[in-house]
């Protein structure tokens, strides 16, 4: 006889853990709710962001403000991912680009303005457009089509 795996013995333990939320009532429910939306949110990947300065001097405070910038595009695409970016600075111009990479999704931005930390805003909101655009288009599918049944209803009905 050989032990049972850890796996298993998990979801048994997660088995009567759902039995005793049941027996709990609504609020229980909600409560358990709460712990696995946090766990899953503990759980989410992370971003791996770097920063390439080009024509200017490396500042720690422009790598940080990147980085908290771009860590939650690992959370609209729910999986990790690496994002790159490049400041760039040519006289009065600041110009940035970004290429966010995940898998076979690639996504890529570039702005230029005045200043370093308002490119760094403006490509992560071009970025995270981009990104939501591209998950609406995969939801926009999943959506089933009419059976044949509830076509045929709808055109009797007019």
């Amino acid at each position: 006889m050989t032990a049972p795996d850890a796996g298993t013995k998990k979801r048994k333990d997660e088995k009567r853990k759902m039995n005793k939320i049941d027996k709990q009532g609504k609020r229980g429910r909600a409560k358990a709710r709460k712990v696995r939306r946090a766990a899953r949110i503990a759980d989410a990947p992370a971003t791996e962001v770097t920063v390439t300065f080009r024509h200017v001097e490396p500042s720690e405070a422009i790598r940080l403000y990147a980085e908290r910038k771009f860590a939650h595009v690992g959370k609209l695409i729910k999986r990790p991912c690496q994002a790159h970016l490049i400041l760039t600075v040519d006289k009065y111009r600041q110009h940035g680009e970004v290429t966010v990479k995940s898998g076979r999704l690639s996504v890529s931005g570039q702005e230029e303005t005045k200043d370093l930390y308002s490119v760094i805003d403006l490509l992560a909101d071009k970025v995270g457009r981009q990104l939501k655009n591209h998950l609406e288009k995969f939801k926009a599918k999943k959506v089933r089509s009419p059976s044949t049944g509830e076509v045929l209803s709808a055109s009797e009905e007019t």
